[in-house]
């Protein structure tokens, strides 16, 4: 029987985190570096610069989403950027993702946060139908980036 469980990352996590941070960077195309992605983890929840949260099939973890703090000017208020979620092979097909994304939006209700934003890859269709199925709303009104180059 299946136990999934949420709950906040902490320092403590970051052995686990840093596995599923380098799974997910890969799904993104990027060469494996587990220390690489440990030492960001570590510099981000050091600096108060990310919430984390984490998920587990009874012991094994199996997922983490990621938000970032930010302000929204025009509505003086505080949102979060979920900046990451993943899931990996041992935790899909069992709501993992659904539940990470209720515990970032559980979270961000709590500490008075006005909004959530995301961005995923257009060709991601299968993070778009999960999104839109928790009741997340697809924004057409703002859809440009800008990579400043090194």
């Amino acid at each position: 029987m299946s136990t999934i469980s949420i709950r906040q990352a902490a320092l403590t996590d970051i052995e686990a985190l840093s596995v599923l941070f380098d799974g997910y960077r890969q799904f993104y195309g990027r060469e494996s570096d587990v220390a690489a992605a440990k030492q960001f983890l570590i510099d981000r929840i050091g600096n108060g610069e990310s919430v984390l949260f984490i998920a587990h099939d009874g012991s094994e973890p199996i997922g983490f989403t990621q938000l970032y703090p930010s302000f929204s000017s025009v509505s003086l208020g505080r949102i979060y950027v979920l900046n990451d979620l993943f899931v990996n092979e041992l935790g899909r097909r069992k709501g993992v993702g659904a539940k990470l994304l209720k515990a970032a939006a559980d979270f961000a209700r709590t500490v008075g946060a006005i909004r959530l934003a995301l961005s995923t890859a257009n060709t991601n269709t299968t993070a778009q139908a999960l999104y839109e199925a928790e009741g997340w709303e697809r924004d057409d009104d703002f859809f440009y980036t800008c990579t400043v180059k090194k």
